[in-house]
């Protein structure tokens, strides 16, 4: 099928996702603990000042070469923690931007959604065929590349929980969107809203 007649559901898709996340972020209660305070963080940021700290990912313990890793100063200290990762941002967050781009994030992942759903089903597809497919790869597509930097970089169980949960509920949301407006066989869109009984 031509992506050209899936432009309504990936756009109405992004647009459905973008809104289901700042209710998730923004109403829901279930981020609120994903995120700490440090303790005295007045003194934490005067520290970084103090140290010119520039932005990037920092791990700790860390060491500068494989060479370091062997030495017992090092093991000393990897064994005796605590271990931790810190992310410096290059500036005040620009949430304005944050958020376009973000919402370009849902269309390339619905561009996907599209492309891959319209290989497997033909214009007329029933509307559990499409749920199926759309569903399970915006389901993919939001919950599965997390998870190696969340291995590696040590989040909380929690705040992967919750975002896999957010992911299931925006891969829903897509599946929902591209059953409903799937296209009809003579390639016009329409909705193929299941009847009742």
């Amino acid at each position: 099928m031509d992506l050209s007649q899936l432009c309504l559901p990936v756009v109405l898709s992004a647009i459905g996702v973008f809104i289901a996340s700042f209710l998730a972020w923004m109403v829901l209660p279930h981020h609120k603990q994903d995120v700490r305070v440090l303790p005295d963080e007045k003194a934490w940021i005067a520290r970084l000042k103090e140290l010119k700290v520039s932005p990037g990912i920092y791990m700790w313990p860390n060491c500068q070469s494989p060479e370091d890793m062997k030495s017992e100063e090092y093991k000393a200290r990897f064994n005796a923690g605590p271990w931790g990762s810190l992310n410096i941002l290059p500036g005040k967050p620009n949430f304005a931007r944050n958020l376009i781009l973000v919402f370009l994030f849902y269309v390339v992942v619905s561009v996907f959604v599209a492309y891959i759903t319209g290989h497997a089903r033909a214009a007329g597809a029933a509307f559990a065929a499409v749920f199926q497919v759309a569903g399970s790869a915006a389901i993919l597509g939001y919950c599965a590349g997390q998870i190696p930097s969340a291995i590696f970089f040590g989040k909380p169980g929690r705040f992967v929980l919750t975002d896999l949960i957010d992911g299931v509920a925006y891969g829903l949301i897509t599946g929902l969107i591209f059953a409903c407006l799937w296209p009809a066989g003579s390639g016009l869109p329409s909705l193929n809203v299941p009847s009742p009984g």
